[in-house]
């Protein structure tokens, strides 16, 4: 369903907008509140133009509210919102006096929701945006203006940039404290706090677009041997390497989470059981052609995939898990796709028997059958 895109080439960039937005809604009311107090107030002095402007920044920002959960691309709705409010403060520069315009400073709010959301290639970007904005409306005003008492002008930079500077100071420590909280620390990949979450958008945007998302539930085959053979220290390596071919056979905005132990979960958006499949093969293969640190591996991959209403976690997962576990029971190295009334259907065209959920007992990771 999504794409890379410059705003957002990954998708934890596109968590991190998607997660601000959540975040920062209370405090942007409080601070359009306050704008529109001040502009109400000082309305007999510079006119009351500027409550129409301001209305308009407020139908901008109630449109992000009902599509930043819904549209495939949610960077593209926030940074839009964005450029449009800087173009509304702007404009109000412009026609309430330019370089000596109460509103000049306002610049800074807008700048301010690029370092709160955005990358910092984006960030520099939007801070570059605001500040052509600002020049524009000062010395196409009144240059004269700009150029004899620039006092206020210069004020209004220093202030845009500190503020800038202090938002992405800030947010760049959450977001270290909030990644050691959803990133694995051995592997780098997300973790289960990061799936949930996820997964829920996802399904979301499953029931609206009718749209397919894949779930690949990846076990290393006999991997407490390996432990038990090689020592911890081997396996942890050859998790890290399984980890890292992962993330590189796949593509930006397919997912890929360490749910546990030597236990890995893709989730492919827009992808149905046929895609699915051909992925899985593909990381199959990858890993059996590799030796991650430096041992003989095979992974055996369980997939499942569903359409709009029926994109829901745990039914989603307990099927991938029954198609798993007969991948093992066929033998392992191999790629079991999740069939109708939860059977599984292997991919290499073998005969097999098809596996009852009520037959199926509990497979212990770390024991009996891997």
């Amino acid at each position: 369903m999504q794409r890379g895109s410059w705003l957002c080439p990954t998708e934890r960039d596109r968590s991190r907008v998607v997660d601000a937005s959540e975040r920062v809604r209370t405090i942007r009311l409080v601070g359009s509140g306050a704008v529109g107090v001040a502009l109400l107030a000082a309305a007999p002095w510079v006119g009351w133009w500027t409550l129409a402007l301001f209305a308009l920044s407020i139908v901008n920002f109630a449109n992000v509210e009902r599509r930043i959960h819904t549209s495939a691309h949610p960077e593209r709705v926030s940074a839009c919102a964005i450029v449009i409010t800087m173009l509304l403060i702007g404009t109000g520069v412009a026609i309430s006096g330019g370089p000596r315009s109460v509103a000049l400073q306002w610049i800074a709010l807008p700048a301010a929701m690029v370092a709160a959301r955005f990358r910092p290639q984006v960030v520099i970007a939007g801070l570059a945006l605001a500040i052509a904005i600002v020049l524009a409306a000062a010395f196409a005003t009144h240059p004269q203006w700009a150029l004899n008492d620039p006092a206020r002008l210069i004020a209004t930079l220093a202030l845009l940039v500190g503020v800038v500077s202090i938002v992405w100071a800030l947010q760049a420590a959450e977001l270290h404290h909030r990644e050691e909280a959803i990133i694995d620390p051995l592997t780098g990949l997300f973790n289960r706090h990061a799936l949930i979450p996820r997964f829920s958008e996802l399904s979301h945007q499953a029931r609206l677009t009718r749209q397919p998302v894949c779930l690949l539930l990846c076990d290393i085959d006999h991997f407490k041997s390996i432990n038990d053979e090689h020592g911890h220290a081997r396996g942890d390596a050859a998790l890290c390497d399984i980890a890292y071919e992962l993330r590189k056979r796949l593509h930006s905005f397919e997912l890929v989470y360490r749910l546990g132990g030597e236990e890995f979960l893709v989730v492919l958006p827009g992808v149905a059981d046929g895609g699915g499949r051909r992925v899985a093969e593909r990381l199959r293969l990858s890993i059996e052609g590799i030796r991650p640190g430096g041992v003989e591996i095979t992974l055996s991959i369980g997939v499942s995939a569903a359409h709009g209403e029926r994109v829901e976690y745990e039914a989603m997962f307990k099927a991938a898990d029954e198609a798993l576990y007969e991948a093992k029971r066929a033998g392992r190295n191999r790629v079991v796709i999740a069939g109708g009334r939860g059977g599984a259907e292997r991919t290499d065209g073998e005969p097999h028997e098809h596996v009852r959920p009520e037959s199926r007992q509990p497979l212990a990771r770390d024991a009996s059958p891997v």
